[in-house]
């Protein structure tokens, strides 16, 4: 009896062995090719920002922190910097707010649910240059955004804050970078309404019961309950945002061109680091860029878990 017990235990111990070997090599490749395309790039990246960097012979010349010390001091680098936090700081919670009210609306019982949750994210799907280019063309001088300002009988940016009737809001510097975040909350909100969605329906009915027995109005239910219990879904959706906003690069470069225009008002980070490797080939300078945007985004994300306390857990 004893050895029938043992002879049981064995070929349990046996099957669990094989259930785990047979998980290690369903990850192993996943993992091989995460391992060598991040982590190994990453360090890859730094190892070629301490060299003069030719494309084709490789390193030519030890410059150790160098490449880093001229990045941090040229003024257009820190012109890019700037721009990339300012676009972030405007740009994240405004977009974040639109998806999540867009997300509140779509969560309802109402008609055409699916119709208007397709709408929303179109312009998500929709080409980036395309919509790009369309909107240069809206903003211009003689656009339809100002032939509709002309058509208003009051316009509040003409009184307000003085611009004229055929303002270039993509070609003036003051205004370059709005006009672009405007563009961005509303190709990028309808993303964020999904990642919200999925947040939203993952809170029970049954608080919401809870909370119209006791007699708690909308707004209430929204600042007490809703909004708290979408925590994870904040952190979630703050990180990707900022990743996104940091890295901006196609709508600067359509936009404004290589060079940013004007006057580097549209000179971000990313686009900096293009012009370092593929206008001036200098790959181990544009490599120490990569670097230091990789620095930055990591303690931003880190920072933002550390409020948010934890990540999401859908």
């Amino acid at each position: 009896m004893a050895a029938t017990s043992s002879a049981v235990t064995s070929g349990r111990r046996r099957d669990r062995w094989s259930e785990a070997l047979a998980g290690y090599a369903m990850i192993s490749v996943p993992m091989l090719l995460f391992l060598l395309l991040q982590i190994f790039t990453v360090i890859y990246a730094v190892y070629i920002s301490l060299w003069r960097w030719n494309v084709r012979s490789g390193p030519v010349d030890f410059k150790g922190l160098a490449n880093y010390q001229t990045a941090l001091g040229d003024p257009i680098f820190q012109r890019a910097v700037q721009n990339s936090i300012y676009y972030a700081v405007i740009w994240v919670p405004l977009t974040m707010a639109i998806g999540l009210f867009l997300a509140i609306i779509v969560n309802q019982k109402i008609r055409g649910q699916t119709f208007f949750r397709g709408a929303y994210y179109f312009p998500a799907i929709a080409s980036s240059a395309a919509i790009t280019i369309l909107w240069i063309f809206i903003v211009s001088p003689d656009g339809l955004f100002n032939s509709l300002r002309a058509a208003l009988p009051f316009d509040p940016l003409g009184t307000i804050f003085g611009y004229g009737p055929h303002k270039n809001w993509i070609g003036d510097q003051d205004t370059a970078l709005n006009s672009v975040i405007i563009l961005n909350a509303w190709t990028t909100s309808g993303t964020f309404m999904l990642f919200y969605l999925a947040s939203l329906q993952s809170i029970s009915g049954q608080v919401y019961e809870a909370a119209a027995i006791d007699g708690a109005n909308a707004w209430q239910t929204f600042t007490k309950i809703t909004f708290p219990l979408l925590r994870p879904g904040h952190f979630f959706v703050a990180t990707v945002a900022v990743i996104g906003a940091l890295q901006l690069f196609d709508q600067a470069a359509i936009a404004g061109g290589p060079g940013g225009d004007p006057n580097n008002a549209l000179m971000t980070v990313v686009l900096y680091l293009y012009n370092a490797a593929f206008s001036q080939f200098n790959f181990g300078y544009a490599a120490a860029v990569g670097v230091i945007l990789f620095v930055f985004i990591f303690g931003v994300t880190l920072i933002q878990r550390r409020i948010f306390g934890s990540a999401p857990s859908w």
